[in-house]
């Protein structure tokens, strides 16, 4: 499933979360491995990027959190990247009470 990724100069919509655990590198694998399976996921020098046909979100792991930048041209294209990818973190990491809060940057 090959989608054109938009260029970033000419994306309208982002937003990003912050999930705070000490398994950042083990739930951005798991959130890739499990989504590859019916998105694109690409690999940058940040971490993975997963592609759906309506936006990408790119997970970059760090030592105590992991975070989640999403974009997609139109606001409901973000808002459908968001609930993709906040819902399987948060059902991954239900053991450790994620909850996916995103925030649009300023």
């Amino acid at each position: 499933m090959t989608e054109p990724l938009v260029h970033p100069a000419a994306t309208a919509q982002r937003a990003q979360a912050t999930v705070a655990t000490a398994a950042a590198p083990r739930y951005a694998k798991q959130l890739a491995s499990h989504l590859g399976r019916k998105a694109e996921v690409r690999d940058e020098a940040e971490g993975p990027r997963i592609v759906l046909t309506v936006g990408s979100c790119l997970l970059v792991a760090g030592d105590q959190t992991l975070e989640l930048r999403a974009r997609s041209a139109t606001a409901e294209g973000l808002e459908r990247v968001q609930q993709v990818v906040g819902t399987h973190l948060e059902r991954f990491g239900q053991r450790e009470g994620f909850a996916v809060e995103w925030v649009t940057p300023a």
